[in-house]
């Protein structure tokens, strides 16, 4: 409040810690502290009325993290005690360590998948980011009735089903030769771009022409002017759209099974799938260890990542 106030006689305001704060005219000293009291009464009061809103954010946070810690918790209990007992703590009988995830690892042949799926989706992200942002940078900069077509055409995908397209795109990736695990990745392109160009060309409509045309005069091309230039201003979004997109393409089951061939290779979720015996019979013991290594890889990016993630979407949804 002090600082907004037009001054010409100064003084210090010292405040009930003795602590030195700015400085305020003389006959609006009294006013000040009077406000500032004011102001700390509206803000307990404000958090009053959010006292409900913290409860029912804590409630549903609860129940969001009771069935990953419920699968923790199994993942270290014997076969017998987690169909008798599944919602107990592992005691002394129940609690086998690591054996599930040993014996696990051992039937689905964990390494294989695991690596599969960082390579589909780590090539898969990085595919999405550089040609979606070239792409929503030419819409934004190339005033044209096609760039306009594309990105309504962009905007048009988000809102396909994929149920829609899915025995169609088995045909085709199949007649092209795209059902592999180099393949996938381009399909991937495909169903990831339309959200990210939508994204991306929400936040480079905030980005200064002038910075662009200063790179220009000092003889960068356009390739240059984007890589060197536009691409690092992108990174709150790109990181938003790699951390969807890694989370998406990273637990995806069903266009891997449409596509794969489950015999030359199977994604993590594809082989969790496989603990699945016959006539309904299913590992859950070692399922639950499987689902818990499965989800910590995605989880330590998506912590590492967090603080982009509101930023990005804010930037490529509100701007422009």
């Amino acid at each position: 409040m002090a600082e907004q106030l037009k001054v010409k006689v100064q003084v210090p305001v010292v405040d009930e810690n003795g602590v030195m704060g700015a400085y305020v005219p003389k006959q609006d000293v009294k006013k000040v502290i009077i406000d500032s009291e004011s102001d700390t009464k509206v803000k307990n009061k404000l958090e009053k009325k959010d006292i409900p809103f913290f409860i029912l954010l804590i409630v549903l946070a609860c129940l969001f993290i009771a069935p990953i810690l419920l699968v923790l918790m199994n993942s270290f209990k014997g076969k017998l005690f987690l169909s008798n007992e599944p919602f107990a703590f592992p005691n002394a009988k129940s609690f086998v360590g690591f054996d599930n995830y040993i014996e696990g690892a051992g039937k689905i042949g964990f390494f294989s998948a695991f690596f599969t799926s960082l390579f589909i989706t780590v090539f898969s992200v990085a595919l999405i980011i550089v040609c979606t942002s070239m792409c929503a940078w030419f819409i934004v900069r190339v005033k044209k009735w096609y760039s306009q077509l594309l990105y309504l055409l962009c905007a048009f995908s988000m809102i396909v089903p994929f149920q829609m397209v899915m025995y169609p795109m088995t045909q085709v990736t199949a007649m092209v030769n795209l059902n592999n695990v180099v393949g996938i990745i381009f399909v991937y392109l495909g169903f990831g771009a339309g959200l990210a160009v939508f994204m991306f060309v929400g936040f480079i409509k905030s980005v200064p022409l002038e910075i662009e045309e200063a790179a220009m005069i000092d003889g960068c091309g356009p390739v240059k002017t984007f890589f060197l230039v536009v691409f690092p201003i992108l990174k709150p979004t790109a990181i938003t759209v790699a951390i969807l997109n890694a989370m998406w393409i990273w637990n995806d089951y069903l266009l891997p099974y449409l596509l794969l061939n489950t015999s030359d290779a199977r994604t993590l979720p594809m082989a969790i799938q496989y603990l699945r015996g016959g006539y309904g019979s299913i590992d859950m013991a070692n399922m639950m260890a499987m689902i818990v290594l499965s989800i910590i890889p995605i989880v330590i990016f998506y912590l590492i990542c967090q603080k982009y993630i509101i930023k990005g979407i804010v930037a490529g949804a509100v701007k422009g």
